[in-house]
């Protein structure tokens, strides 16, 4: 960091990644500091900086000596050790001031030596006095996920006859009638806790009223006239309670009720298709249901306005995960287990980071916003006036153009690649790859040589 980068810096004034210390002399006070910083984002401690923004810099002698309590209060004032990275920046008339670089900690929570944990609040710092913030960190740090947590519902809680058919259909497995056998059984699946208590993601998956034990965690619904939230006026709400697979199927339905109808070119006579896909809200409701912060008691919001729907998921997204990463496909597991036991059908789950893919591709009339602050992750669907659907017809012919010309160029270099290799290099299934090869043999544009197993495809130019 140079003179000039410095000054800029220290012209934005103190912030939840930047603090300002003239000096410093007490160990302990510093590594709080530090701790604060490696349990959120990480942050930049100037010594030699004023409050004010002056920047009096700090003599040879006090260097010497900050640079020795700095690497004290890292390795023996904070539990775990941090590993910190100073700078020098020469301010004039032999002055200098120490950039102290705090990385974000990959080893949460981090504790003073009093055992006080800290987290950054603006240009402050405050301890960490809630058991819901403690556990947020250490779910942050990985060793700690919400759909483990011990609920106080016991075996009796659960949905025999939905687990019976679960076991069967996915293990091909009978129900253990002995209670000591199903309690074994469960918490080797993940779905109970050591205690013998079934964990979050046992109840939400499998407890026969999963709303008597976590009434927080449904999904409520409304359709509002306008395009504003009115307080008492509204055509349809309805609360969505149950098991996971239960609140989807209810939240698809009232979507579908109230979904404008278009005949799109049809006949008069043909039922009107809806004027979005339902497919787009299929992949974002399992992503609300699955990816969603359990820490946070609320519910999942889903609500209809004339101009768009929007669907709130309490929880921001996790870690350094952005908006222009799920974008691109990007994802991070907030609930292993949640996510597990989706893709083994209890839910239209098709995998990491594809579904905002496909709900995209499918309309890509999508926004998504990150609120950090509020603690919350929205997707705003947008509506067509009318009910119309312009281009919809020729967006879907340029999509699957596009995934013709992607199959084509992928067949070029790789003539031995198959559907599979295709399905998952471009996101899509393998029912719409084999559609589209059907679409590129009858217009001559591809052919296969040999047979299934051991040809390979030839593009004809």
């Amino acid at each position: 960091m140079n003179l000039d980068e410095l000054h800029s810096q220290v012209a934005r004034g103190e912030d939840s990644s930047r603090q300002f210390k003239r000096d410093a002399t007490n160990a302990d006070g510093l590594a709080a500091e530090m701790a604060a910083f490696a349990n959120s984002e990480g942050g930049v401690i100037f010594l030699g900086v004023g409050d004010d923004g002056s920047i009096p810099g700090l003599e040879f002698g006090d260097v010497a000596r900050l640079n020795q309590l700095v690497g004290n209060a890292a390795s023996q004032n904070v539990r775990s050790p941090l590993s910190v990275r100073t700078e020098n920046v020469a301010v004039g008339q032999g002055r200098l001031v120490i950039v102290l670089q705090v990385p974000k900690g990959q080893d949460k929570p981090y504790f003073d030596r009093t055992g006080v944990i800290w987290l950054k609040s603006g240009a402050d710092k405050r301890r960490v006095n809630s058991r819901e913030e403690l556990s947020r960190l250490f779910q942050s740090a990985g060793q700690f996920h919400a759909d483990e947590l011990p609920t106080k519902a016991n075996l009796d809680k659960l949905d025999r006859l939905r687990f019976r058919d679960f076991l069967r259909d996915a293990y091909q497995r009978p129900f253990p009638e002995d209670p000591e056998a199903l309690r074994t059984l469960l918490q080797n699946m993940n779905l109970a806790a050591e205690n013998g208590m079934l964990n979050l993601a046992g109840v939400l998956l499998f407890a026969e009223q999963p709303e008597w034990i976590q009434p927080q965690f449904i999904l409520k619904a409304i359709h509002f006239p306008g395009n504003t939230i009115h307080p008492t006026t509204y055509l349809e709400s309805e609360d969505f309670a149950g098991c996971l697979p239960r609140i989807f199927e209810g939240a698809m339905g009232f979507v579908a009720r109230n979904l404008r109808k278009v005949q799109a070119g049809r006949g008069v006579n043909a039922p009107g298709l809806p004027e979005i896909p339902m497919a787009v809200f299929e992949e974002l409701l399992v992503n609300a249901l699955v990816h969603r912060d359990y820490l946070v008691s609320a519910p999942i919001r889903l609500f209809v306005f004339e101009n768009r729907i929007e669907i709130i998921s309490p929880g921001h997204l996790p870690d350094n995960l952005t908006v222009a990463k799920i974008r691109a496909g990007n994802s991070n597991i907030r609930n292993p287990i949640l996510v597990s036991y989706a893709a083994k059908g209890l839910l239209p789950y098709r995998g990491l980071g594809s579904g905002i893919a496909r709900a995209l591709e499918n309309w890509p009339a999508i926004d998504f916003l990150d609120d950090r602050e509020g603690c919350l992750f929205t997707a705003t669907i947008t509506r067509k006036p009318d009910g119309a659907m312009p281009n919809r017809e020729s967006g879907s012919q340029k999509s699957s153009q596009k995934s013709s010309q992607k199959i084509m160029d992928l067949m070029g270099p790789q003539s031995g690649i198959t559907i599979a290799e295709l399905a998952a290099t471009l996101k899509l299934t393998d029912r719409a790859i084999k559609k589209q090869i059907e679409k590129l043999k009858a217009s001559g544009r591809i052919k296969r040589v040999g047979p299934d197993k051991g040809g390979h495809w030839e593009v004809i130019k």
